[in-house]
């Protein structure tokens, strides 16, 4: 493929692996883990270094050598996010920031894969179980309510994960260790002339750290695509499927998790799942001109998941079904005129429409034989955006982002068992004004600050007028001030204040017992969140490079629901008030890489009025070893959790609790081949 002009601006290269790296541009707020080599040429669509927010990037360099179940827990290596374990099954865990919890109440993190939206319905991640770690070429992830790119589920920021696009290389990775692990995986480029191609392929066997956690699970994917022989125009397929089969080891009692962290209770001897997602996307982007660039996606996502889950003891054990169907298309222009009025300026707009078609059905059983249904949701969600944005930069130091995005939502539900139809809320033209400015002291430090408007609507049920009162949107007002700097040759940083208001937020109720119910949410009200981060990259030698982030968060409600005044002032559940993470790499030879690299958490409370103590912190360390045998293979030992350190997932709903024991240490041995 040949990389000038519109495809050398989209590259992004991945050169040696380097611990940390921050971008030394100061017109970015971007902080980098792995080295990122951007190509200077302008073109593309504007990408997430134009938004001056907490902008994370990480690297492959970082990511293709870790060891995990499910890919998100590679985010634990990101600056202020939260890694949320559940480990039951298909539904494992999900990641999330600030201060918004990972557990499924709300979900408040757009996904996209390749640029493609991949959350479910309920704003869940099952998409991102598909890539695994050698197919991944970069994570970008969003902190803020600025961007004004996406919408529907946007509301605390965004993460894009990027596959491996174009190249020769091949990556082979075979990996034993703790808990009966089993892993293969396979990545491959091919490209001559105009056309790359690139296919992956990722096995992963393991009995769990716990009794009943086995799991097996199948990924692979394609990428063809074909530039033209100016380098102006870009065009291309993606493909990817994945399926897993999982048993679920079921929630213990604190005494039980702490004590037999291993064991799984008897009641949840029959609880089971299975997963399939798939993916199919056709991508365009040009130059119509050599000021205008277009870019347009059309795809289709399809969601499958069917769940046998028991709670505790004293509930029923249910069947939980899910079909969801996605198309949509996003298209943006972007326009980069000579102008003699500014230093830059550069205009963007971009449209994007979902049309979501879903069926959510629940069963009561015994031992997976079903005896009765009390859901039977059939439901459309229909959402269509548009936006606009600029970059100005009045005078050399000054860049100034406005921008305004729009939202509209439609769609119609069924109750299949109660016989009735409703239309969706009507939530009008959901308006969302941003600004962001960013000002260079000097080439080595900037001021960034920024402010933006999110929304979020109801998931399932709770998004359609099936009573007479109808609901609209809870608005999610923003802002945050920082610093980006690097002060010295050998270390880079940011420091950030933020704060983010919404007004009158909604949970999921999370219908633990296997009772009907009426809806899917519940009002939260008026919250407050707030926090600060500190993050530092440092390479005092050629040797040597580490990281440390920092993230001190709070989430309050300020004006709770009329229903539950004793949650006035209260914290809301599953946040921890600090998040940690920190790492150092050690070329202790040519060949030799030695690796530490750490993970805690504060405990939080499990539910609103606070009343039921707090949960889940830990501190977890990691060691790591990496041998260079030749230059097309190298072995890798990882130890995780050292020290063996006890701890939970706990979650609490109508009167229920449940403790899900994190992993114990574990020891992995991988072989690394390159062809």
């Amino acid at each position: 493929m040949k990389k000038t002009n519109l495809a050398a601006a989209i590259a992004v290269v991945f050169a040696a692996p380097v611990a940390a790296q921050t971008d030394k541009n100061t017109d970015s707020s971007a902080l980098t883990l792995g080295t990122v080599n951007i190509q200077a040429t302008a073109s593309g669509p504007l990408s997430a270094r134009q938004v001056f927010s907490s902008v994370d990037i990480l690297g492959a360099s970082v990511l293709e050598d870790q060891h995990v179940d499910y890919s998100w827990e590679l985010l634990s290596r990101a600056p202020g996010v939260q890694v949320t374990q559940f480990k039951q099954g298909t539904d494992a865990g999900r990641f999330s920031f600030r201060g918004f919890n990972g557990e499924g109440r709300v979900n408040a993190v757009k996904l996209l894969i390749d640029g493609i939206p991949s959350n479910d319905n309920a704003g869940g991640m099952p998409f991102l179980d598909a890539v695994f770690p050698q197919d991944i070429e970069a994570i970008e992830i969003v902190r803020g309510t600025n961007d004004p790119r996406y919408g529907l589920n946007n509301i605390a920021g965004n993460a894009n994960v990027i596959t491996r696009t174009g190249g020769n290389q091949g990556r082979a990775s075979l990996t034993v260790g703790s808990f009966g692990t089993k892993e293969v995986e396979i990545a491959k480029g091919i490209e001559s002339g105009n056309w790359s191609q690139n296919y992956s392929l990722a096995y992963r066997d393991s009995d769990g750290h716990r009794d009943h956690a086995d799991a097996r699970k199948l990924a692979f994917s394609g990428k063809w695509f074909y530039t033209s022989d100016d380098g102006r125009w870009r065009a291309g397929v993606i493909a990817r499927y994945y399926r897993n089969k999982a048993l679920e080891s079921g929630y213990l009692s604190y005494d039980q998790a702490m004590h037999a962290p291993r064991s799984s209770p008897a009641y949840a001897s029959a609880d089971r799942g299975e997963r399939e997602t798939a993916q199919l996307s056709a991508h365009l982007d040009g130059e119509l001109t050599n000021t205008l660039s277009w870019s347009t996606k059309v795809y289709a996502n399809q969601y499958e998941n069917r769940r046998w889950v028991r709670f505790s003891a004293a509930s029923a054990q249910q069947e939980r079904y899910s079909d969801e169907k996605q198309q949509g298309v996003i298209t943006s222009l972007t326009w980069r005129p000579q102008v003699n009025w500014a230093h830059e300026f550069t205009l963007e707009g971009g449209l994007d429409a979902q049309w979501q078609h879903n069926l959510g059905q629940r069963y009561r059983t015994t031992e997976r034989v079903r005896t009765s249904q009390f859901r039977d949701w059939d439901f459309d969600l229909d959402t269509q955006g548009a936006y606009v944005q600029a970059v100005i930069r009045p005078v050399e130091a000054l860049k100034i982002v406005p921008a305004f995005r729009v939202d509209h939502v439609g769609g119609q539900f069924t109750d299949r068992l109660g016989r009735t139809t409703s239309p969706v809320h009507d939530y009008g033209l959901i308006q969302q004004p941003k600004i962001s400015v960013a000002y260079a002291l000097n080439p080595q430090a900037s001021l960034y600050a920024n402010w933006g408007r999110t929304f979020q609507i109801g998931t399932g049920i709770d998004a359609y007028r099936t009573q007479t009162r109808n609901l609209k949107p809870s608005i999610n007002d923003g802002w945050e001030a920082g610093v980006k700097f690097n002060s010295l040759p050998w270390l880079d940083g940011r420091v950030a204040y933020w704060e983010q208001r919404a007004s009158g937020e909604v949970a999921r109720v999370l219908g633990v017992d296997g009772l009907p119910d009426p809806g899917g949410l519940g009002n939260v009200g008026k919250t407050l969140r707030k926090g600060f981060d500190i993050q530092l990259n440092a390479k005092p030698n050629a040797r040597t490079t580490a990281w440390v982030a920092y993230s001190h968060q709070v989430a309050r409600i300020t004006a709770p629901d009329p229903s539950a005044p004793a949650t006035r002032g209260k914290e809301i559940e599953n946040v921890p008030h600090y998040l940690v993470s920190a790492g150092v790499d050690y070329q202790a030879s040519d060949k030799l890489k030695l690796s530490a690299w750490a993970n805690a958490q504060g405990d939080y409370y499990v539910e609103r009025t606070n009343r039921l103590g707090r949960f889940g912190r830990y501190a977890l360390l990691n060691l790591g070893a990496t041998y260079r045998v030749s230059p097309s293979m190298d072995v890798n030992l990882q130890v995780k959790n050292v020290t063996n350190r006890k701890y939970v997932y706990a979650w609490y709903d109508s009167g229920s609790s449940g403790y899900s024991p994190g992993d114990g240490r574990g020891v992995y041995a991988s072989l690394n081949l390159r062809f």
